[in-house]
């Protein structure tokens, strides 16, 4: 209440643009943008092969959740959320996910919510990822997340309908327990879809009014494509496309850009991921260092085309004598033209 809530503290000294947006866009369904990120999946395919090598079972969905717990930690304005016009700061990275007991129709749906530091390896990502479906999947079990809502459901629908109303409320002043927050899929970093478990390609999935998501992402099954390889040849690779729906009033476009080339460069460089991050929030040590080595190959090389070598001369007499020959033929040339015009 008053601009304090419990997941969340209120973000001071912004510019007026972007103090004002969530005023001249107050739904977030109003404010969201749509983006695909296209992935090769030739390093991803190395890494998993490699690391299975070595005993490790990754898959392509513990690589993107991987990198989305990094970029949200190292890019803390895509873990922001704006509630009645105020942007504030999440306290916490979470991700949210619906799973199905069992593929049927009438299977039972489970959304999960799995919590992070941002500072988790890999390794880590997957043991909290796979524990948390694990428990899960077990017929027995029985979610946090559908015990509240089975408390909503066995309200009748007149009542059902207050009481949603009244937790909007609630949650528009901040004033939302604990509790109802951590058992929410909808108050969380990011909420993320496997589609090609089900053998689907990607979509461009809405975000919630209710709750504070600022981020979807949508990861479908991988499929070949053609692609022009250096702007010169034709080729046909493999492609993971993954569906982005973000909202644009906690950051303007340059940092939104800036955050998907972070997440850009971790998917093609997956083994940066093995690594726990540092407390300070900066970018992983050998991602800088193999940007700063590309640059400098490429300065140069370019610095190499520019320059032109010179050959010596292998008989420099001879050019000598040639090159007098030709300039006392001009010489005489110049006087006879000379005379001609004196008569």
């Amino acid at each position: 209440m008053f601009g304090y809530r419990c997941d969340g503290k209120k973000v001071k000294g912004m510019n007026i643009i972007d103090k004002a947006e969530p005023f001249f866009m107050p739904q977030r369904i109003d404010a969201v943008n749509y983006v695909t990120v296209k992935v090769p999946c030739d390093k991803l395919d190395e890494f998993i092969a490699r690391e299975r090598r070595n005993g490790n079972s990754y898959n392509y969905m513990h690589i993107i959740m991987a990198t989305l717990v990094r970029v949200l930690y190292t890019r803390k304005k895509l873990n922001r959320f704006i509630m009645r016009g105020t942007i504030y700061q999440r306290n916490y990275i979470s991700i949210s996910m619906d799973i199905k007991k069992k593929l049927e129709d009438d299977g039972e749906n489970v959304t999960l919510k799995m919590m992070f530091t941002g500072r988790e390896s890999i390794k880590e990502v997957k043991e909290i990822v796979d524990n948390e479906i694990a428990i899960n999947m077990q017929e027995t079990s029985v979610h946090k997340t559908t015990k509240t809502a089975g408390k909503f459901v066995k309200l009748p629908d007149f009542l059902f309908r207050w009481a949603m109303a009244f937790v909007r409320w609630l949650d528009r002043h901040g004033m939302l327990t604990k509790k109802l927050i951590n058992a929410s899929p909808f108050h969380t970093s990011c909420f993320f879809t496997n589609l090609k478990s089900i053998k689907l390609g990607h979509i461009y999935h809405h975000l919630y009014n209710f709750g504070t998501t600022t981020m979807f992402v949508s990861m479908g099954k991988e499929k070949m494509e053609p692609y022009v390889e250096n702007n010169k040849e034709l080729k046909v690779g493999k492609f993971l496309n993954l569906g982005m729906s973000l909202d644009e009033r906690v950051a303007d476009g340059l940092y939104m850009g800036k955050s998907l080339k972070l997440c850009n460069d971790l998917l093609a460089n997956p083994d940066t991921l093995l690594e726990s991050m540092p407390d300070d929030g900066s970018i992983p040590k050998k991602l800088v260092k193999k940007s700063r080595k590309l640059k400098s190959k490429k300065i140069k090389k370019s610095k190499k085309s520019k320059t032109k070598k010179i050959k010596p001369l292998k008989n420099k007499e001879k050019h000598d004598a040639r090159m007098l020959k030709i300039r006392l033929k001009r010489n005489k040339q110049k006087e006879e033209n000379i005379n001609e015009n004196k008569d």
